[in-house]
């Protein structure tokens, strides 16, 4: 029995050690791609798949009805930051509906720990693999999955991985939330180009001065704008509210240098 036990041990550390040498291949592989998909010198092409994730026909509606009219203050925004920041090329982000999947994304584990978190990154993005078929070219590609808002009060949180280009942004089935789906749409992209979150997660206030769009203006409170990773407009002390649209959210300086439109 004690021989058994050790050779089941040897099995189970070979996996574990294939499965994180598989990891690390392919994470550099997606990381030299996102060095070449952000030289910023011809644009970045995003493909969106929408999906109702709760089942009600007011998601399916809203999914069935993104189209490019409703991304277009997507591509403006981008273009709008990119001059602000000095970045010579003209359209840097372009935006695409693709297909509706025939399977939605996995989910994270909800308590899984690191060996659980790896193995569903490469079912994530082996599951954006399946996608390429759809014709449309992707550097980064995002599941949007719809909710009814009716039946849904708070959305599980959205994420986008650098390592493999691809995001999962959670948003409301209405009318009243296109905009301010929009800005987390924007949000979980620039994850996905290696910018990193500028709020503070326990109480999801924007962390100063990084998370402020005027970390210069006097006085401090109240800002007129939110940082798009910082994710909220400060209004005081412990007070900030989400954004209603693209054009009150702007890209801070922390932010740009990490996606390279900065040195």
């Amino acid at each position: 029995m004690p021989l058994l036990h050790r050779q089941r041990g040897l099995l189970r550390g070979l996996r574990i050690a294939l499965l994180l040498l598989l990891l690390v291949v392919v994470a550099l592989g997606q990381w030299q791609a996102r060095v070449l998909v952000t030289t910023w010198e011809s644009p970045l092409w995003v493909v969106l798949h929408p999906l109702a994730a709760d089942g009600s026909e007011a998601a399916a509606q809203d999914a069935a009805m993104l189209d490019a009219e409703r991304v277009a203050p997507l591509e403006a925004f981008f273009a709008r930051e990119a001059r602000r920041h000095g970045v010579a090329i003209e359209q840097p982000v372009v935006v695409r509906i693709g297909s509706v999947p025939e399977s939605p994304p996995p989910l994270p584990p909800v308590d899984g720990g690191a060996l659980a978190i790896a193995w569903w990154s490469l079912k994530l993005r082996y599951w954006a693999f399946a996608l390429d078929g759809d014709g449309l070219p992707a550097d980064v590609r995002l599941a949007v999955r719809y909710f009814d808002p009716e039946r849904s009060r708070r959305l599980p949180h959205s994420l986008g991985l650098a390592e493999a280009r691809v995001g999962i942004v959670n948003a409301f089935a209405d009318q009243d939330y296109h905009g301010s789906n929009r800005v987390v749409i924007a949000h979980e992209l620039l994850h996905t180009l290696g910018a990193s979150d500028k709020y503070d997660p326990g109480s999801n206030l924007p962390r100063y001065p990084d998370g402020y769009a005027e970390p210069k203006r006097e006085p401090r409170h109240p800002q007129q704008l939110a940082e798009l990773m910082g994710g909220r407009i400060p209004l005081g002390k412990g007070e900030a509210r989400m954004p209603t649209s693209l054009d009150d959210v702007v890209i801070g300086t922390a932010s740009a240098r990490e996606i390279r439109w900065l040195e």
